[in-house]
């Protein structure tokens, strides 16, 4: 029997915030609910949830503010921005200060279901789970665990950053698609999608940068490559 996913949800309006929370804990979810930027930090650091999902306009703290707090104590767990902005930079600016996903209100239960359960999945393929651990040159990459490993230090990954990594891999040496990788991981090739999958090839970047013989290359237009 699969555990429960449980998740901290911090939305200011009551109204959508019951609605919602009563709704995920109809369908099997664990949910805490806070109204205000504040407690939703306090509780995120205190317990320990599969998921956060914040909204962004929050009083005393703001969601930024509280992801970019959180990502001082935890690097892991995905957070979900819900927001009515559409400016880019705002969009942008979530993904940049940790956030994994964006869902613009209004949206449906079903569309944040899969979401939160495509960022809290355990296994990344079947072939994925069946080979464990890969070398990318130096670094020792634990699938399974989703943890990059270079003497003996240990970099754990969020999911959706260690489906990117092993996409990357598996296409060593060739070019990976962006829209192959948009429509699998984050459900479709918008411009804020594609924006955000940018984000993550940076986060990549920087946890490889210790072994200089691999590169990421921007294939403009089309792609990326892992080069090893």
């Amino acid at each position: 029997m699969k555990k429960a996913i449980k998740i901290l949800f911090v939305e200011d309006e009551e109204a959508l915030g019951m609605v919602v929370s009563d709704s995920l804990k109809s369908r099997g979810f664990i949910v805490d609910y806070y109204t205000d930027g504040k407690s939703g930090l306090k509780a995120a650091i205190d317990n320990t949830y599969d998921v956060l999902v914040l909204d962004v306009m929050l009083p005393q703290m703001d969601g930024f503010t509280l992801a970019k707090e959180y990502r001082k104590v935890n690097e892991q767990t995905p957070i979900i921005f819900l927001t009515a902005r559409s400016q880019t930079e705002d969009v942008v600016e979530g993904f940049e200060l940790g956030g994994n996903d964006y869902l613009k209100k209004p949206f449906s239960m079903e569309e944040l279901i899969v979401r939160v359960k495509a960022l809290t999945g355990r296994s990344i393929n079947k072939e994925a789970s069946q080979l464990e651990t890969c070398f990318i040159g130096r670094y020792k990459f634990d699938i399974k665990n989703q943890i990059l490993e270079l003497n003996s230090v240990e970099k754990s990954l969020t999911y959706r950053e260690a489906q990117l990594l092993w996409m990357l891999f598996e296409k060593r040496n060739q070019v990976l698609e962006r829209k192959l990788v948009l429509d699998k991981l984050w459900g479709d090739d918008s411009f804020f999608n594609a924006r955000s999958m940018d984000v993550f090839i940076t986060r990549l970047r920087k946890y490889l940068r210790d072994d200089p013989a691999i590169q990421i290359i921007n294939i403009r237009g089309i792609g990326y490559k892992l080069v090893l």
